[in-house]
């Protein structure tokens, strides 16, 4: 017996690197044997920073969809599917979006510091400003009863719990107020030390081959006051710490140890980290090129989720309708 629903998804970026692992699917993974998972793919949110390239969404998706399916999320028991395919989101988005102010939207930390971080400040579009707004038709439509989101994305599901009770209060009670379910590494470091971004190029991609595993993390950010292997080390300031932390949990307090007290090279510390990704990620490799050679059967998988998922979604809907008086 499932405890419940879980909704949750990712622009389509194509392939995925370790930040988007740590941070969303090694929880997805999870949480599918507890949950029925909605994993969706979000392209009509992907549209809010690049609405005018789109051209690579669809190589970019099946991309995506086979690294969910080689790290773990199972299509039987997980919904895949893509957002547009589900018109019923855009109708719920334009229903929710009479029932909050844009001063709301605009206090959101989220939003601003994306527009500051893009330079938007002159030109943000409605569509952007407005885009947890359909976060919340997304989660709401499902009516999801958690939610796995990192840091940067707790006020949106405020703003979801928010409209779900403005809706409830107005028409009855039709919608759950989800709650939010973080990771311990809901914020993974990229190798020089900032958040971990492809557009940045600090990336470990989960389908690296071993040999450019080795040669990324030899290029990490480490305490820059060990020069030396006779300096004594800070791990807690180390990138490369941060990651034997996550991935190497057997060997932390020996690592620790030894930086701390002068016996361990930097150098030496990311070729023990460099092997323990390999080894980590081999597995995967191997479901990945399977994958690979059946493109097809990615479509097919998207296309039966879509099914699934329009089933709840217009079901949502039509109680919707009804308790708005809206035919």
């Amino acid at each position: 017996m499932k405890k419940g629903r879980i909704l949750s998804g990712m622009r389509p970026t194509g392939k995925l690197h370790l930040g988007n692992y740590v941070g969303a699917l090694e929880s997805w993974v999870k949480l599918q044997e507890e949950y029925q998972n909605y994993h969706m793919v979000a392209n009509w949110h992907a549209l809010t920073t690049s609405y005018q390239n789109v051209s690579s969404f669809h190589r970019d998706t099946i991309d995506m969809v086979i690294d969910w399916i080689a790290a773990g999320i199972d299509p039987q028991e997980s919904v895949l599917f893509v957002q547009s395919d589900i018109i019923e989101h855009a109708e719920l988005h334009l229903l929710f979006s009479m029932l909050i102010t844009v001063a709301r939207l605009e206090r959101n930390p989220t939003v601003k510091e994306q527009i500051r971080e893009l330079n938007l400040e002159e030109n943000v579009s409605y569509g952007h400003l407005g885009y947890p707004v359909l976060q919340a038709a997304d989660v709401l439509i499902y009516k999801a009863n958690l939610v796995p989101v990192g840091e940067d994305q707790v006020p949106h599901i405020e703003i979801t719990r928010e409209i779900a009770r403005r809706f409830n209060s107005l028409y009855g009670k039709v919608f759950p107020e989800p709650e939010v379910y973080l990771t311990l590494f809901s914020r993974f470091p990229g190798l020089d030390g900032n958040r971990m971004s492809k557009s940045i190029g600090n990336t470990i991609l989960l389908s690296d081959a071993p040999e450019e595993i080795e040669s990324k993390v030899l290029m990490a950010v480490t305490d820059p006051q060990k020069i030396r292997l006779t300096d004594k080390g800070h791990p807690d300031i180390c990138t490369v710490f941060a990651y034997h932390q996550r991935f190497n949990p057997g060997e932390v307090s020996t690592i620790r140890g030894d930086c701390e007290n002068a016996r361990l090279g930097c150098v030496e510390c990311k070729k023990n980290l460099a092997r323990t990704l390999v080894n980590f990620l081999a597995e995967f490799r191997k479901k990945r090129q399977e994958l690979e050679r059946n493109e097809k059967k990615i479509e097919e998988i998207l296309v039966a989720g879509a099914e699934r998922a329009r089933e709840i979604a217009q079901a949502t809907m039509e109680e919707v309708r009804s308790v708005m008086k809206i035919r």
